[in-house]
């Protein structure tokens, strides 16, 4: 079994290969859908974050439709870097959780801005989350893999 991600193998072609993961693991490496999902995606300013977040819903539901739980759990997973993205760019100043001499800082609410973004983020990734269509490929998607390991 190859290690994933491993971006040498086409997930949408071989969606067996995909592992949900925890968190954003796979964002860089999980292609055709990492083509088509990074360049959507943005924290620079809050108004071209809430048309990230709208493209990436968008795509979201095109994946959605076309029941391809490989991109619509990548899209999750760009929805959710947004969003902790964002909240550590908030809390600390450039994004940095240490100062130069490697200690950690404490959190703050630096930028107003980014924790906005944050929210806008966070939104769209709880509307993800819940949605039966979601949760059930998910869980199908599990199973399929449970009985494939047999």
């Amino acid at each position: 079994m190859v290690s994933f991600p491993d971006a040498s193998i086409d997930y949408r072609q071989h969606p067996e290969c995909y592992r949900i993961g925890h968190g954003e693991r796979g964002v860089f490496h999980v292609h055709p859908y990492k083509g088509e999902l990074l360049p959507l995606w943005a924290i620079r300013n809050e108004a071209d974050a809430r048309q990230a977040v709208a493209d990436l819903y968008a795509r979201y539901r095109d994946y959605r439709g076309q029941n391809d739980f490989v991109g619509m759990d990548m899209a999750r997973k760009y929805l959710q870097m947004g969003y902790t993205r964002a909240r550590r760019y908030a809390r600390y100043p450039g994004g940095r959780k240490k100062d130069a001499e490697g200690r950690l800082r404490q959190p703050s609410n630096a930028d107003a801005e980014k924790a906005r973004i944050a929210e806008h983020y966070r939104e769209k990734l709880d509307q993800v989350r819940a949605d039966d269509v979601y949760q059930r490929a998910k869980r199908e998607y599990q199973r399929r893999l449970r009985s494939a390991k047999r």
